[in-house]
């Protein structure tokens, strides 16, 4: 028990013990305190290769692109070091600019392999959202970093490309940021730390590059942000919830929040924004990145809509499909079926075709349901109106009226068609069981529920007459005192036909 109880606590003892390590760096001389910085970046990747282990995690390729993508930053701030505080000597480009450079896709490759897990591939909407994030703030950063640098005359082209290239890197790291932020999935310690060592490690970034222009940075305080970055990435595999990480997140319909769209709005306004403030500072205005970025921006909106246009659709269809269809059987309802009686009442008005209304019941459903159980009754309700509805023509109705009883609609036939589909009906039913059915034809008068009412009493005749058979009826003829009073006019015995 006290064992669990260290390992599940040994993500914020690392953490505890490697910020004050950190804090207590600043104190110490130069090189003494590069070594400790080069520790603790060094102590994350060995972090996440034990975390790895100790949680026995399966996917354990995207961990270990991680600790790779770490062990080459620190081998950048290693080679950095040896420059700076051994051979007193900072060039620019250097092997560790190309050090840093290269731990960038390393670190978004692992990342977008753990986000895809989480997701299946499902998440497009998501995926949308993060581009119009990116692509917002991918134009800020062009503007006020990549662009300043690409005109710079003072600078060769080799650093004028490797300054270029550290904006760039961010913008990818950003892209992976939005991303993580817009999948679905758990929100655990472990993902929440995982986030912050991203979010921390590209405002370190932002932050000294505009300290840079300025030449205002030096080391110190902001080296805590990227110490305390190596740090989360290392505590995020050693927390116990990192097994959630890479777990599939249930499918969910697209939804844009009020605190998603708060974010999304600004970064989609971004490109206008940037052309109204250099229009109304009089300066030179950047029409190509802008309006590609404009145009871009606008596109994925688009898609965006699309996508909620396409989710709205799709559950007005479910929706539909749930309040017209049964749930057991998958076909209509009742409430389908008094919509669709009315309208074939009115058509059957209009045109003069003949209309025929039955009702099926299952002979002693009730017995089989207690003999055998409800799942097999569910099966054999089912079942029935699955081989039944395959007897009916392809303008029929078959619909499930209540309980074991079932209502079909028959539009254009004669008397002695309806009785010989309906037959065929019943020599279908499965599982060994019989079925009931009764049948009128519509008089062209009797109202909705009185035509149902005849139907029933045809039901009756049938199983008063021994079960397994279909009985028709004539429309109601008027009797003296103006009493309607239907007329058997057959009956279709087990295998007899019509």
């Amino acid at each position: 028990m006290a064992t669990t109880r260290v390992r599940g606590g040994l993500w914020l003892i690392y953490l505890a013990v490697g910020l004050a390590t950190a804090a207590a760096g600043l104190l110490l001389p130069e090189l003494a305190y590069s070594i400790v910085y080069d520790l603790i970046g060094l102590s994350a990747a060995v972090a996440i290769v034990y975390g790895v282990h100790l949680h026995r995690l399966h996917r354990r390729g995207m961990w270990y692109g991680l600790a790779g993508g770490l062990v080459v930053f620190v081998a950048g701030d290693v080679v950095y070091s040896v420059y700076a505080y051994v051979l007193d000597v900072e060039p620019f480009p250097s092997p560790a600019d190309a050090l840093y450079l290269a731990s960038y896709p390393l670190l978004a490759a692992a990342l977008l392999v753990m986000i895809r897990s989480r997701t299946g591939g499902r998440d497009r909407a998501g995926l949308i959202d993060a581009l119009i994030l990116t692509t917002g703030l991918g134009l800020l950063a062009w503007t006020f970093l990549m662009r300043p640098i690409a005109s710079d005359p003072s600078l060769t082209t080799g650093a004028r490309l490797i300054s270029i290239a550290y904006p760039l890197a961010d913008v990818l790291l950003l892209a992976v940021l939005a991303r993580l932020f817009t999948s679905p999935g758990a929100r655990s310690t472990s993902y929440r730390l995982l986030a912050g060592a991203v979010l921390l490690q590209l405002g370190a970034d932002i932050v000294y590059a505009g300290l840079a222009a300025t030449g205002a940075y030096s080391a110190g305080l902001l080296d805590l942000g990227w110490m305390t970055s190596y740090l989360c990435w290392g505590a995020a595999a050693l927390h116990p919830s990192v097994r959630s990480l890479s777990e599939v997140a249930p499918a969910r319909g697209v939804r844009v929040t009020r605190a998603r769209l708060l974010v999304l709005a600004p970064a989609a306004l971004i490109a206008p924004g940037l052309l109204l403030l250099q229009g109304s500072r009089g300066l030179a205005i950047d029409w190509s990145s802008l309006g590609v970025g404009s145009v871009v921006l606008f596109l994925l909106v688009v898609a965006r809509m699309s996508e909620l246009v396409t989710q709205v659709q799709d559950q007005a269809a479910q929706l539909a499909a749930l309040a017209h269809n049964d749930a057991l059987t998958g076909i209509p309802n009742r409430r389908a079926w008094d919509l669709d009686l009315v309208r074939e009442m009115i058509r059957a008005r209009r045109t003069g075709a003949p209309l025929h209304v039955a009702l099926l019941d299952v002979d002693h459903f009730k017995r089989f349901n207690d003999t055998n159980g409800h799942q097999a009754g569910d099966l054999l309700l089912k079942s029935a109106a699955a081989a039944w509805r395959a007897q009916l023509r392809e303008g029929d109705m078959l619909a499930r009226y209540g309980g074991e009883e079932f209502a079909a609609l028959l539009v254009g036939c004669s008397q002695a068609e309806a009785v010989a589909i309906l037959d065929r009906v019943r020599a279908a039913t499965p599982l060994g069981e019989t079925v009931s059915i009764g049948v009128v034809q519509w008089d062209g008068e009797q109202t909705p529920e009185q035509l149902i009412g005849a139907a029933d009493d045809a039901l009756y005749r049938a199983k008063e007459r021994g079960r397994d058979r279909v009985v028709a009826t004539l429309p109601p003829e008027p009797q003296p005192g103006g009493h309607p009073s239907p007329t058997l006019i057959g009956a279709v015995r087990p295998g007899l036909g019509g």
